[in-house]
């Protein structure tokens, strides 16, 4: 087991529970919606992010970090690449659908949250897989359940801001 210094990123798509339960009728049309959106946001995350683990309709990324605010907004420009490839994906699936049934109907209403995070975790293995464990972990989870209420949004915790310089 190893403590290091990290970005975490963690980001949730907004509405996923009322878009599956909703929609039990079109269940596999609702999730492979989710898994093309989750997998659009994957694949615009560059090096140093690393996915660490996905959790539904969520994914936590991970980046050990040196400490710099020139890391700190590079993480912090992939985030917003997030956006923009989510709702690229999303516009395509919209505008190319064919399909009636309620989840094709409803892909409008689902966004994407991130929460940015600097802080220290706990790298360990479990069989083949890697695990982050630590309080900055269950930090950046527990601030997925806010009041904030937009659905879409990049919350930044204070460590990160301050390491990141403020907003570009």
């Amino acid at each position: 087991m190893e403590l290091q210094r990290v970005f975490l990123v963690l980001v949730d798509i907004s509405g996923y529970t009322r878009f599956i339960t909703s929609h039990r009728t079109s269940l596999l049309h609702a999730e492979k919606i989710i898994t093309g959106l989750m997998e659009s946001v994957i694949d615009s995350s560059e090096h140093p992010l690393t996915v660490n683990k996905l959790e539904g309709d969520a994914a936590l990324f991970h980046a050990v970090s040196d400490g710099t605010p020139a890391a700190a907004r590079d993480v912090l420009m992939q985030v917003r690449r997030f956006f923009d490839a989510f709702y690229s994906r999303q516009s395509n699936m919209i505008e190319f659908n064919m399909c009636n049934c309620e989840g094709c109907m409803q892909i409008r209403r689902l966004d994407l949250k991130a929460i940015l995070h600097h802080g220290e975790a706990a790298f360990k293995r479990v069989r083949q897989f890697e695990e982050l464990a630590g309080e900055d972990v269950i930090l950046a989870h527990r601030l997925l359940k806010n009041s904030i209420g937009k659905k879409e949004y990049i919350l930044m915790t204070e460590p990160f801001f301050a390491l990141a310089g403020g907003l570009p």
